[in-house]
């Protein structure tokens, strides 16, 4: 009779564990929603990640490398296109890291190239975002360069 108590009890546990909201798939929580970017965002246990390297514009046909808004747009581009080649999009992103070069960097341009890409009907998510100046990039050209995390539940 005890074990069979034993038993029950040690079921009953875990069923009800497993009925706990931390046994269903989580989502990501997005919070403090501003109108270029939110101010946290919580990825659960659940979620895959995805760590992007920094990257930079090309260089356009003329031999110049653009202003800050052509930079980022093509920068947004060639990020966009190597989450796309892995399976993953521009709605995955949840953090973007930019490094702008002092003096040359203009903050405007980079947000109407930003705009382009997040909170927009084509995706309406925004991640959480920090600009750094620094006193220059190892391409010669630059004004900037961008990282990205992704995060998705799985």
């Amino acid at each position: 009779m005890i074990r069979s108590m034993k038993l029950f009890s040690m079921f009953a546990t875990v069923f009800a564990l497993a009925l706990t909201p931390a046994a269903f798939a989580a989502e990501i929580e997005r919070q403090g929603e501003g109108r270029l970017f939110f101010t946290t965002i919580t990825i659960p246990a659940n979620a895959e990640t995805l760590y992007v390297s920094g990257s930079g514009a090309s260089q356009l046909e003329d031999g110049t490398w653009g202003n800050t808004a052509q930079q980022a747009t093509n920068t947004f581009e060639k990020l966009k296109a190597t989450l796309e080649n892995v399976g993953w999009s521009m709605s995955d992103v949840v953090q973007v890291r930019v490094f702008g070069v002092a003096g040359k960097f203009n903050f405007a341009e980079f947000n109407e190239a930003y705009l382009k890409f997040f909170g927009t009907e084509e995706n309406p998510q925004k991640p959480v975002r920090s600009v750094v100046e620094v006193a220059a990039m190892v391409v010669d050209g630059w004004v900037l360069e961008i990282e990205i995390r992704a995060a998705r539940v799985k």
